[in-house]
């Protein structure tokens, strides 16, 4: 899904700016969330913050490099000062994240849509970048880090939005699991960048193309 062209350092380039992009987009809007419900614990550690390294992950950065894929720090939120109620705040602050990935997506897709980034290599130094491939990775990378995180798995964003459907008592059993089901998506990272397998592509390839070709009326940079 989010493998090609690792080996090449241009593109490998390109994916870093665009996970730190989406990265602190995602991050910081749930530690605003966070703080607008009442919770300032998030804002007190630094994470109310556009400054992308308080918001990465050593194992996540290193997932990037190696896989293609990975993830940020998790924001610090104490639930019981949400005003809503914990359920339905953490359910908001959960969904923060992935809304402000696609509103990313979708201002930055307007140059795209209406052709004003040139995709000409053009040299810089001793680099020769394509702006419009560089901008449309950024998006491509928004929309699929917002549907990824909408997966209703533990510890993805999704599952804080399963818990305003779920009685609290089954909710309360499952978190008991977080960590096997982070351990699941680490599992199913390796198993897609180093099998046949594609469980990720199969389920994220087509929905991610199809929000990135309304959003930008391009062609997929992965077709």
């Amino acid at each position: 899904m989010l493998f090609i062209g690792l080996e090449d350092p241009i593109l490998l380039l390109y994916l870093l700016i665009g996970f730190l992009v989406g990265f602190t987009i995602h991050e910081s809007s749930h530690a605003l969330m966070a703080y607008a419900l009442g919770d300032p614990t998030a804002k007190n550690k630094g994470r109310l913050s556009l400054n992308p390294f308080v918001h990465l992950h050593p194992l996540g950065t290193l997932s990037i490099l190696l896989l293609g894929l990975g993830w940020g720090q998790p924001v610090p939120v104490d639930a019981t000062k949400l005003r809503p109620g914990p359920k339905v705040g953490m359910a908001l602050v959960g969904l923060a994240g992935p809304l402000a990935n696609l509103l990313t997506a979708a201002l930055l897709a307007i140059p795209l849509r209406l052709h004003l980034i040139p995709f000409m290599p053009r040299k810089i130094g001793s680099f020769i970048i394509s702006y419009g491939l560089l901008l449309s990775l950024v998006v491509w990378l928004n929309i699929g880090m917002a549907l990824f995180n909408l997966i209703p798995l533990m510890p993805l964003d999704g599952s804080r939005l399963l818990s305003v459907l779920l009685p609290s008592r089954w909710f309360n059993i499952l978190s008991r699991y977080e960590l096997y089901g982070l351990i699941l998506i680490i599992l199913l990272l390796v198993l897609e960048r180093f099998t046949q397998m594609g469980i990720l592509t199969r389920l994220l390839y087509s929905p991610i193309n199809s929000v990135w070709e309304w959003l930008a009326n391009l062609t997929s940079p992965f077709r």
